[in-house]
């Protein structure tokens, strides 16, 4: 035997031995997070953020792909197009899940799976105090004699779906009043130009601190720390309208399980660590944002349930 056809068949026979083993290491390259927002905007900061512990905890370089437009769908159709290796993830916020349901992805519901929720930030239920209105069951007994003007962002946005999936599960009339941005709805607000909204706690705190500003309830499964005399809906009788500025990360549905485990796993590590914990404390927010695969990906089927089925109701699907 040749000395150059010895070195390739003990070569191959290498390869053949150490296969197995090389297969099953991971990461064997950089974590790329795909987001669609701006760099600065609060889904990259906070993308940006838990990548900072979790390169420690992969043992592995991590970057931001950035890819605009579409609502999401080209972040959405780039992150389909690569393999379903673990090394691709995307950020995903409720954008995504609207764009989804109105028909406008090139992926669908089913072609996902949740790893980490990263943020958590409930919509609560508030009134201008000179409405008089102290409970949510006040807020549904007037709003039968006069529609009740709520405000929020654009037409069709989560602000839009979540108050009228709350009206259409609870009875409530509600005559939406859509604003450009969040900062002209609670100026409305507080001059009694709207009676109700639907505000995170960063945007309401101020106006529940001087007492211009009445929170009814929360639209998530837990009430807030921060607002612990506060129920949540489903305390109040009306289930299943659960509805947050959520972000968090996913992969492609066929990626491998105990890929996603480990993505997981380390992912969860890198958010408990201070240094995330600090961010969610600057931002309003706390330790409860942070959730795993199981909770995280039966939330993002909630919501987008809910989400279809309103966008179905109001004529805004494809």
């Amino acid at each position: 035997m040749k000395f150059s056809t010895y070195l390739m068949a003990a070569g191959a026979a290498l390869a053949m031995a150490c296969g197995p083993v090389l297969a099953d290491e991971f990461p064997v390259q950089p974590i790329e997070v795909v987001t669609h927002a701006s760099a600065g905007g609060g889904t990259d900061t906070t993308a940006r953020t838990m990548l900072i512990r979790a390169r420690k905890e992969l043992k592995s370089d991590a970057f931001i792909q950035i890819k605009k437009g579409g609502g999401g769908a080209v972040a959405m159709s780039y992150a389909s197009g690569k393999p379903a290796d673990g090394h691709t993830l995307m950020a995903i916020t409720p954008t995504h899940l609207i764009t989804m349901a109105r028909g406008r992805a090139p992926i669908g519901i089913d072609d996902i799976r949740g790893v980490v929720r990263s943020t958590d930030d409930p919509i609560i239920i508030v009134v201008n105090k000179d409405t008089g209105i102290t409970n949510l069951d006040e807020l549904v007994a007037a709003s039968k004699k006069s529609p009740i003007k709520w405000g929020g962002t654009q037409a069709g946005g989560i602000d839009h779906i979540a108050a009228m999936t709350f009206a259409n599960r609870s009875g409530a009339k509600v005559a939406y009043v859509p604003f450009d941005g969040g900062g002209a709805m609670i100026t409305n607000l507080m001059g009694s130009n709207i009676q109700a909204a639907g505000l995170n706690y960063g945007e309401a705190v101020d106006g529940i601190d001087s007492g211009d500003f009445v929170p009814l309830a929360i639209m998530a499964k837990s009430r807030l720390e921060v607002l612990p005399d506060v129920p949540t809906l489903g305390e109040l009788g009306i289930e299943g309208v659960n509805f947050s500025t959520v972000r968090g990360v996913i992969v492609m549905n066929d990626t491998p399980e105990e890929r996603v485990a480990f993505l997981e796993e380390k992912l969860l590590k890198a958010m408990n660590h201070g240094t995330y914990q600090a961010y969610l404390s600057g931002i309003g927010l706390d330790g409860g944002s942070i959730a795993g695969a199981e909770v995280w990906d039966a939330q993002i089927r909630e919501m987008y349930d809910n989400i279809f089925d309103t966008l179905e109701e109001l004529g805004l699907r494809k």
